[in-house]
């Protein structure tokens, strides 16, 4: 009897393997772009404050003072607002220090920043030796209270609109999408305040700074170009792709195949692939029929950026 009953327990335990595998196999097999049912669960973006993050390329105290150096790219012309940026961070890095170095006879926090080209941006002196002024209760690395959420802005665009698309493609080559963008100075800053050079990278990658400024952790999933965005209770899948010297301008619909398939197996909310190609026709069809799903690319990334317009 009692083998009987181990028999029939056995059983159970494979018939729930199966079933379950069966579910996985399905779930990787296709998206379902007709299920909207996830726009009737309120789903709270909640606003998680960004850890400071201009990265710090050397501290020391000398004398009487602290000196500060950061790992961020500055701009070709002077930009003072940048600097008092940095050196109301550089009171905060000392601030995290002091419990390692002391600072009893630091009287002056002096900042250096830039690659390269290494200089002194600011200086502050401190209320008396070794005080420091009260923390900044605004997170100047962080502009979800400043601009309007990228994202949330992109998943509320009815794309019953269509964008314009290009016509005409010099010589089917494509230049640096950064060059044909107009960044506002707000977002400039925040990059570059960030250790991001704007002017070096890729235009997704541009984009995911961005995201990164408005609150957003962004995380590599392991593959080239695949990444989650979170923030709150909300995750973003994102696959980037980016133009190479000699491709075609266009973004290969294999591509958004290979991206509906992972995002379908991925656990997130909603998905984004950014490119500096531009967009395949399929791709309004798609977002017609599956709200969760979107697309930045070549033709809509300047319509991106205007969407955080600081307020």
């Amino acid at each position: 009897m009692e083998g009987v009953g181990l028999a029939i327990f056995a059983l159970i335990v494979v018939a729930i393997i199966a079933t379950l595998l069966r579910r996985q196999r399905k779930r990787a097999a296709s998206v379902d772009l007709e299920d909207e049912s996830w726009l009737r669960t309120t789903i709270k973006a909640e606003v998680e404050p960004a850890a400071r993050t201009a990265p710090v390329r050397d501290f020391h105290v000398h004398g009487n003072e602290a000196r500060v150096s950061f790992d961020v790219p500055l701009p070709e012309e002077e930009d003072p607002f940048l600097h008092d940026l940095l050196v109301d961070e550089a009171v905060e890095v000392v601030r995290e220090k002091r419990h390692a170095l002391p600072i009893t006879e630091v009287t002056e926090i002096v900042v250096f920043a830039g690659r390269g080209d290494i200089r002194e941006v600011g200086r502050t002196r401190l209320p008396s030796p070794g005080e420091l002024p009260p923390p900044i209760d605004t997170d100047v690395f962080n502009l979800t209270h400043i601009a309007r959420d990228p994202l949330t802005s992109q998943f509320e665009v009815d794309h019953a609109v269509k964008y314009e698309t290009a016509v005409r493609v010099p010589a089917d080559e494509l230049g640096r999408l950064r060059e044909e963008l107009k960044v506002p100075l707000g977002l400039d800053r925040g990059l570059r305040a960030r250790g991001v050079d704007p002017d070096a990278i890729s235009g997704p990658e541009f984009i995911l700074g961005l995201l990164e400024l408005f609150g957003y952790r962004v995380t590599s999933q392991g593959e080239p170009g695949v990444y989650m965005a979170s923030k709150g209770n909300v995750d973003t899948f994102i696959r980037t792709e980016t133009y190479q010297e000699g491709q075609h301008p266009e973004l290969d619909e294999s591509v958004v195949r290979k991206f509906l398939v992972e995002f379908g197996t991925s656990g997130a909310a909603r998905a984004l692939l950014i490119t500096d190609k531009y967009g395949p026709f399929m791709m309004y069809d798609i977002e017609d029929k599956d709200r969760r799903i979107r697309f930045v690319t070549r033709e809509r990334a300047q319509a991106f950026i205007d969407s955080m317009a600081l307020g």
